[in-house]
């Protein structure tokens, strides 16, 4: 395991890591989740962080992680879920020096679409990939030839005027109390929308609803190929490590 660089995958309400083997692109050992502490600081955080590569002592390579905003260049650009006191933060920094490992993060959806372009739906796909995540939002990840392109957001693109995440996201649409149909129109035009802006030769959706596939899947109208993740919710942790031993240089 000495080698295997940490995923850790940081949510608003759990903050999940594991080492990764890089060539199986799957976890080395068990994965440890602690719930993200509340309020959510950099600091309360660290706690977090030093309690989870505790849990992993042979891992010693560099560390991974994700984050629910915009990260630039390690960062903090937003943080819509987190305790705001991690905008303006360069967390890349800070988590290298509590840590004291070679910490990079990156967005959450991104990590995402490095894993799946890396390990699962999309791999050994060329060209333009898109990779998006329904859940509380809609996260996105545009990949072109294995490249990441950071940061697209694509879940504020407007959709009638409103929000794409606000109408169109999982969580969106158990507030409306949408039918499976219902939220197929929804996607439809979702989908479409990203196909004329991107004219991407792959999309991917991720999601926790990723796994009711079948439920929606054929519903979603859309001239371009679109697959199901396959990750699952180990896209987050695998993406992140593949992203720090990069950003090493390592792989």
């Amino acid at each position: 395991m000495a080698n295997h660089p940490l995923g850790i995958d940081f949510g608003g309400t759990g903050i999940k890591g594991a080492p990764v083997d890089l060539d199986a692109g799957d976890f080395a050992t068990k994965r440890k989740r602690i719930a993200t502490p509340q309020p959510a600081t950099p600091d309360a955080v660290v706690e977090v962080f030093r309690e989870i590569v505790a849990q992993f002592p042979d891992s010693t390579g560099p560390i991974g992680v994700t984050l629910p905003g915009v990260v630039q260049h390690g960062l903090v650009k937003s943080a819509a879920n987190l305790d705001p006191s991690w905008i303006g933060q360069d967390a890349d920094a800070i988590l290298t020096d509590a840590l004291q490992r070679e910490v990079h993060m990156l967005n959450d959806a991104d990590a995402a679409g490095l894993a799946e372009a890396a390990y699962g739906a999309a791999k050994g796909r060329g060209g333009v990939v898109l990779v998006t995540t329904l859940g509380t939002g809609i996260g996105s990840a545009l990949i072109n030839d294995g490249v990441l392109v950071p940061n697209t957001e694509l879940g504020h693109l407007e959709l009638d005027g409103e929000v794409a995440e606000k109408r169109a996201s999982t969580v969106a649409r158990e507030k409306a109390g949408l039918s499976w149909e219902e939220w197929g129109v929804l996607l439809t035009r979702y989908y479409r929308h990203l196909d004329r802006l991107f004219t991407p030769d792959l999309i991917v959706v991720g999601g926790g609803v990723s796994k009711a596939w079948e439920s929606f899947g054929h519903l979603i109208d859309v001239d371009c190929e679109i697959v199901p993740a396959t990750l699952k919710n180990r896209a987050g942790i695998v993406g992140a490590a593949l992203h720090a031993a990069r950003a090493e240089g390592a792989r």
